[in-house]
């Protein structure tokens, strides 16, 4: 076994060698703008990225021209969430979405409020499920979107997509989902889900950083947002800036393959997840989950050792292990998670989770190692505290 064994797959996930074989040409011999269509280097490019849009559309049951391509998740949910905002500031100035959300739909529908749009934060249940009657009672005649991530990426609850998107659509609401987490690990079907926006991002599924996608349902003169970035007009005018070529090919081949593969995937992350719980529960008791105990992604599990402080078990298992606390985009935050927190759970219980996550260059024995590494190191850190 290499080591430190790597079990943050909600945070990023390694690049598979298939789709570093994809890329590599992109950066070499063909290395062409694919905005330079006069010659034979900017065609091969255009052709690529074409190609690669295709894929996706295909991953998402979507029409290639809906994909607008991204620096990632985190920019594909600041143009849905502020360019729809922009586009019908007319019609309305009200938005619903999710507690538990990701700090980049969260800190911009605080940015906004700022500016003086009207925001709804929905509660959620002690599993982390959007609770379905407060979302539909938040809506009103002034509501123009709604935003409610697929899964979550730090609990691992998969939300009720569906229904939420049946909400939105009932009332004639554009419905955006961030499905960072989701993509390339759950099946998703943006016709069956009525969603109009979804944001994606290549590096949660075996592809690169740096590049993702926003899903807008064009069929919708609605849910077109207005850029938040100028210069070029690229990507339909939606995000304007030079196609990252490389990325965008390797995305499409990461997607391409997670689909093909999550079947088999799910099956081995399930019977991993199920035995990690079994012996925490079983020899470091007492522990809690966190989510929800059947629909949550199969390859997250995040639990709480009662009485050990998560950054204190982090350093006591990281020359074998390596995992986190949560969101690493709030890693270097004191402060307890504020989706523990809105499961209605006390600070101790969030200041006492941590996160694994499997990926697919993940071992059975890897797995046994760490479940057992770790359960020790719980037991001997509470019988340090005890002795103080």
């Amino acid at each position: 076994m290499k080591f430190p064994i790597y079990l943050d797959s909600q945070a990023t996930t390694p690049l598979d060698p298939r789709v570093l074989e994809e890329m590599l040409p992109y950066f070499t011999e063909r290395f062409g703008n694919a905005s330079s269509i006069d010659h034979l280097y900017g065609s091969e490019a255009s052709e690529a990225v074409e190609n690669a849009r295709k894929k996706i559309a295909r991953c998402i049951n979507a029409k290639p021209e809906d994909i607008i391509f991204t620096s990632g998740a985190t920019e594909s949910n600041n143009i849905a969430i502020l360019g729809i905002a922009e586009k019908h500031a007319a019609k309305g100035d009200h938005i619903v979405t999710c507690v538990t959300e990701h700090k980049s739909v969260l800190d911009v529908c605080k940015h906004l409020e700022k500016m003086g749009k009207r925001v709804t934060y929905v509660p959620v249940d002690k599993f982390g499920m959007v609770d379905l009657k407060k979302l539909e009672e938040a809506i009103c005649e002034k509501t123009i979107l709604i935003s409610v991530m697929t899964a979550n990426n730090e609990i691992g609850t998969i939300a009720p997509i569906h229904n939420i998107g049946e909400i939105a659509k009932k009332y004639g609401v554009l419905f955006h989902t961030d499905a960072a987490q989701a993509a390339g690990h759950i099946p998703l079907d943006v016709e069956k889900l009525n969603v109009d926006l979804m944001s994606i991002s290549a590096h949660k599924m075996y592809g690169p950083k740096g590049v993702g996608a926003l899903y807008v349902r064009h069929s919708n003169l609605n849910a077109k947002p207005f850029p938040i970035i100028h210069g070029g007009g690229h990507e339909q005018g939606i995000r304007s800036g030079t196609l990252n070529v490389p990325g965008i090919v390797g995305f499409g081949k990461a997607f391409e393959i997670a689909v093909k593969e999550m079947g088999e995937e799910n099956k081995r992350f399930d019977r991993w997840r199920k035995y990690m719980w079994d012996v925490f529960r079983e020899k470091s008791s007492p522990v809690e989950l966190n989510g929800h105990p059947d629909k949550r992604l199969s390859h997250n599990l995040n639990v709480s050792f009662e009485g050990v402080e998560n950054k204190a078990l982090i350093r006591a298992v990281c020359s074998k292990l390596a995992l986190s606390s949560g969101s690493a985009c709030t890693t270097l935050n004191v402060e307890p998670s504020h989706v523990i927190m809105a499961l209605g759970l006390n600070p101790e219980r969030a200041h006492t989770a941590i996160r694994l996550g499997f990926s697919r260059f993940n071992t059975e024995e890897e797995i046994i190692f760490a479940t057992e590494f770790i359960f020790q190191a719980v037991n001997k850190l509470r019988k340090i505290k005890l002795r103080f």
